[in-house]
C-alpha cells in the first residue's frame, strides 16, 4: 500500500478524515496504525482541512478521501501548487468514467495528478489499472 510504504520510509503525513472513514477515529485515537509521523485531522471538510494542514503542518503528502466537488478541487489544486504531494480517492471504473465527473475531468486537464490507480473490485487492495499523466 502507498501510504504504508510513505509511513516506513519516514515521510511527515497529513490525512484530512473528513468522516473518520480511513483512520476509524475513536474518543482522539485512531483505530487504525497508520504511523507515528502521521497526522490525522477528522471531522472537518476535506476543503478546509487540506488547506489547514498545508498551512501549519508542513506535510510532504496530504492524504483524504472521496474528492468530488468544487471545493475539494480548490483545495487540491492548492496544495499540489504549495509543492505537496497528494493521495486522494474517488469512485469511478474507468478513466472515461472519472472524465465524466466535472470536477475530476478538470484535475485531470490541470495534470495535477502523476498517476491514477484503479482498484480490482474483486480483491481487496488490488491493482487492476494505473494510468501516468
Amino acid at each position: 500500500m502507498a501510504l504504508k510504504k510513505l509511513i516506513l520510509n519516514g515521510i511527515n503525513i497529513s490525512l484530512v478524515d473528513e468522516r473518520n472513514e480511513i483512520s476509524a477515529m475513536y474518543k482522539g485515537k485512531a483505530e487504525n496504525d497508520l504511523g507515528i509521523r502521521t497526522d490525522i485531522l477528522a471531522n472537518i471538510p476535506k476543503n478546509i482541512g487540506i488547506e489547514m494542514v498545508v498551512r501549519s503542518m508542513a506535510p510532504k503528502v496530504v492524504v483524504a478521501d472521496e474528492i468530488g466537488n468544487e471545493l475539494d478541487f480548490k483545495a487540491i489544486k492548492y496544495a499540489m501548487c504549495s509543492g505537496v504531494k497528494g493521495i486522494f480517492t474517488s469512485h469511478g471504473r474507468t478513466l472515461e468514467n472519472l472524465k465524466e465527473n466535472p470536477i475530476f475531468r478538470k484535475i485531470l486537464d490541470l495534470g495535477l495528478f502523476e498517476r491514477i490507480i484503479f482498484l480490482d473490485d474483486k480483491g481487496k487492495g488490488k491493482i487492476s489499472k494505473i494510468y501516468y499523466n
